[in-house]
């Protein structure tokens, strides 16, 4: 056998603008919204779910109400982390770059090439447009 194809990682990176850091606030306010709104949303419904449980039995209001518990918790971790990274991306630096994600590529290596080389691959971005390949 004198190749083989692979599928190698290729990191994607984006280069921070004004654009990129409104869109990851808004990104991050639309999440804190959604979040409040899932929130005040579970309370309406285990008011209800409780009353009309707390008419049928006791034992089950207990259940009921660790299933509102742990979604509640569930709620609240993950409007931390929304505000965590509305914070981090307020904190995000004109020019700098951050990860945005990986994407693959396919290709045919041969015996003796440079397998680090394909491993190390970049796009860059800027604005949602490619600006540079690096290797």
């Amino acid at each position: 056998m004198d190749q083989i194809t692979l599928r190698v990682p290729i990191v994607v990176k984006s280069k921070v603008t004004q654009v990129l850091k409104d869109k990851i606030i808004r990104n991050a306010d639309q999440t804190l919204s959604d979040i409040d709104r899932e929130m005040q949303n579970l309370e309406f419904q285990a008011k209800r779910m409780m009353t009309e449980q707390a008419k049928i039995d006791a034992q089950g209001l207990i259940s009921l109400r660790a299933k509102v518990e742990e979604q509640k918790q569930r709620l609240t971790a993950a409007k931390a982390k929304a505000q965590n990274d509305r914070e981090q991306a307020a904190q995000l630096e004109i020019g700098s770059e951050i990860r945005q994600g990986t994407l693959e590529q396919t290709v045919i290596v041969k015996v003796g090439d440079d397998l680090g080389k394909l491993m190390g691959t970049e796009i860059l971005l800027e604005d949602d447009k490619i600006v540079a390949f690096r290797q």
